[in-house]
């Protein structure tokens, strides 16, 4: 795995040791940053089931302004952190915490932090997708700020709905077996 694009293209990461993860693939990552492009300066954002911490890496090497990875698996955190050690990361440019997806969104809401631009939600294909789609669509939490974004990851087969309370699906992306469905606020 590589980092696509920005100030540490082409740099090296440090993949799972096992398949039980699936890291988003290099090719899938180019064209959700495509998209994104125009979002990432300065944007705080969210990697949330965050695996090898790819993602959530290249929106730094993008030039985003914070980054919180999230992953409940320790061994992934650690990972995580070795890939961002790698790369000597400013400590003030990203938070690693290890918790459950839905816990850490109603953690996050308890605290009073500001609101995120973009989250994107990576779990593995197996997963019950419903409990953190509709903390995301909950009006209540006020994770996203006002022109805040979810992109979801799921696998073609799975269907997500088109509608997450106050998240609505504007677009989505195929490739190979992976879709990504994009949300806003409506």
């Amino acid at each position: 795995m590589r980092i696509i694009a920005g100030k540490y293209r082409g740099r090296r990461l440090k993949t799972p040791p096992s398949d039980r993860t699936r890291p988003t693939s290099d090719r899938l990552r180019e064209t959700l940053f495509n998209v994104l492009a125009p979002r990432v300066e300065a944007a705080r954002f969210l990697d949330l089931c965050a695996g090898t911490g790819a993602v959530g890496i290249e929106a730094l090497s993008r030039g985003a302004q914070h980054v919180i990875f999230v992953d409940q698996s320790r061994q992934m955190c650690e990972l995580i952190e070795q890939n961002v050690n790698a790369l000597r990361l400013d400590e003030k440019g990203f938070e690693i915490a290890n918790a459950d997806a839905a816990e850490y969104l109603r953690r996050h809401t308890k605290k009073e932090r500001r609101p995120l631009d973009i989250i994107f939600f990576d779990p593995p294909y197996a997963t019950d997708y419903e409990v953190v789609l509709n903390l995301l669509g909950d009006d209540t939490m006020k994770l996203l700020s006002k022109d805040g974004i979810v992109i979801v990851e799921h696998h073609k087969k799975r269907d997500l709905p088109d509608v997450l309370g106050v998240l609505k699906r504007y677009r989505t992306l195929k490739q190979g077996d992976s879709v990504l469905s994009f949300y806003e606020a409506t």
